[in-house]
């Protein structure tokens, strides 16, 4: 990510992929001192660009990719570009895929690998891309209110994108994803907090938390050295952005170089206080583990039921930019054939699996998916489905919240442990003999019966440690509402209510 430049302070200019951007004069609305600042910041971009983008970039196959032209009124006046593979089940996902400053919708695809794990998969994928006539330096504007807030700019754009597609392309509305690098991992952050309704989950790439800057002087400040709030103060940010949102709240992965000095890694952690709080969950991972080639930390944050709601993945050695790991190998992807995609690990691979968009399998089967979908029960920790068998069918995986949970032996199956009240999506996929899992079927939703409600009254210190709240800053917020309830400390005493399970609010004096 480069610094942001004044957004839209320049005429339209033809697209040069393959070339920095190029200081143009500014429209006329503006003056002359606007045109002299937008000047002087390009320059600096010009030289920072020079400075970061390392050797020059390698010949490789370009990837093939359909212009969409019409895809809704665009009033961020960018570009949609898909990229479809020749196979695809019916109802596909779809990941929208954001590019960083510099770049364009043809660098990122052939560079981030998610064209050929799409081709394995059978996902779609859609590049959005912006302009030199939105920002000099081609950066999505996601520091400014223009292009950040819900029904506007930039991010309405990209919402429009995502009804096209799946309008035009058959696409499941349910199983919606969105990454992006840099300005585009910043621009994803915009798209989960704006639309929790359309985005199920998102990767964040070198990017930064929701509500970090509303101008370009906040912006410079956000990326290096990073702005520290609390948890809480993070959460209302994207509460904000869309206050009549009552959840389930969008899952998030956070990649990060540890040596990134473009965008402090002190980001990956604003976003790991920002999305833990807005899932009700401790800043401390529920377990870590290493993965990839070069011993990436991954640090997961599971929610109540068991599924990972939020991960953070801090990658050693690398600085800014895309980790990517050319080869032909399961976990090998992208091409470090252009600025800012850097050797270490096929982060598009692992970004994949947190979506649930592959199955245990190097690669998907051949059979057809399962139909007849549907739920045959539930109670307050237990929902049960059925579907129709499939010819040469050797067992089923199942999938819970766009996630694989388990293999099924027949044509039916109990999910168990769940919470009172909770809503859960399923669909199902059929095996192979060799274990491979063909087309993902269609989705049913279906909830547990039942509420949970229980009040507990306790010192601060005593509810943190029983998973009640959680602190940040000497301060404890209860789990779930976030209200802050003091110091952390044994000398204050609170009520916490639980409804439902896992979810707590103050209740001093009112708790039955």
């Amino acid at each position: 990510m480069q610094p942001p430049p004044l957004r839209r302070a320049a005429a339209p200019l033809s697209r040069i992929p393959s070339t920095p951007p190029v200081v143009a004069s500014p429209r006329t609305s503006g003056g002359a001192g606007r045109g002299l600042l937008s000047r002087l910041v390009a320059v600096v971009v010009l030289v920072l660009t020079a400075a970061l983008a390392g050797p020059a970039p390698t010949a490789h196959a370009a990837v093939g990719l359909t212009r969409v032209t019409s895809f809704g009124a665009d009033p961020g006046q960018l570009s949609m570009y898909v990229y479809r593979p020749a196979s695809l089940p019916a109802r596909p996902a779809v990941v929208f895929a954001l590019h960083g400053c510099t770049q364009d919708a043809q660098t990122y695809a052939d560079n981030s690998g998610l064209p050929e794990l799409a081709d394995r998969y059978g996902f779609l994928v859609v590049f959005a891309e912006t302009t030199t006539s939105n920002n000099f330096n081609k950066c999505f504007n996601w520091f400014q209110t223009a292009d950040n807030r819900r029904g506007q700019g930039e991010a309405a754009s990209i919402r429009q994108m995502a009804s096209h597609t799946v309008s035009a392309y058959g696409a499941d509305a349910r199983r919606t994803y969105v990454t992006g690098l840099s300005a585009g991992g910043a621009m994803t952050s915009v798209m989960l907090a704006t639309y929790p309704d359309v985005f199920q989950a998102g990767a964040v790439v070198a990017g930064l938390p929701y509500g970090c800057a509303n101008d370009v002087a906040g912006a410079y400040g956000c990326m290096n050295p990073g702005t520290d709030l609390t948890p809480a103060q993070w959460a209302q940010r994207v509460r904000d952005a869309h206050p009549s949102w009552s959840g389930p709240w969008p899952r998030v992965a956070v990649w990060h170089g540890d040596k990134d000095t473009t965008v402090v890694p002190r980001n990956a952690d604003e976003l790991r206080d920002q999305w833990t709080a807005l899932h009700g969950l401790s800043q401390t991972p529920t377990r870590t583990s290493v993965i990839g080639p070069n011993s990436t930390r991954h640090e997961e944050y599971a929610a109540a039921d068991g599924s990972v709601a939020v991960e953070v993945n801090r990658v050693p050695g690398i600085g800014h930019g895309t980790p990517v790991d050319p080869g032909s190998g399961a976990q090998q992807c992208g091409s470090t054939g252009a600025a800012y995609f850097l050797a270490s690990i096929c982060s598009s691979y692992w970004i994949t699996q947190f979506f649930g968009l592959q199955d245990s399998g190097p690669e998907r089967g051949t059979l057809p998916a399962p139909t007849g979908l549907a739920v045959t029960g539930a109670t307050d920790t237990t929902i049960s489905l059925s579907w129709d068998p499939v010819d040469g069918a050797d067992g089923y995986a199942v999938h819970r919240d766009g996630v694989p949970l388990a293999t099924a032996d027949s044509t039916s199956y109990t999910d168990t442990g769940l919470t009172a009240g909770s809503s859960h999506t399923y669909a199902v996929a059929a095996r192979d003999a060799d274990g491979r899992a063909g087309q993902l079927s269609g989705t049913v939703t279906a909830r547990t019966t039942g509420t949970v409600t229980a009040c507990w009254t306790a010192t601060n210190y005593a509810h943190v440690q029983a998973g009640r709240a959680t602190t940040s800053g000497g301060y404890t917020y209860a789990k779930g509402s976030q209200q802050n309830m003091g110091l952390y400390n044994t000398f204050i005493t609170h009520t916490l209510k639980e409804s439902p399970a896992g979810y707590f609010t103050l209740a001093d004096g009112t708790c039955p």
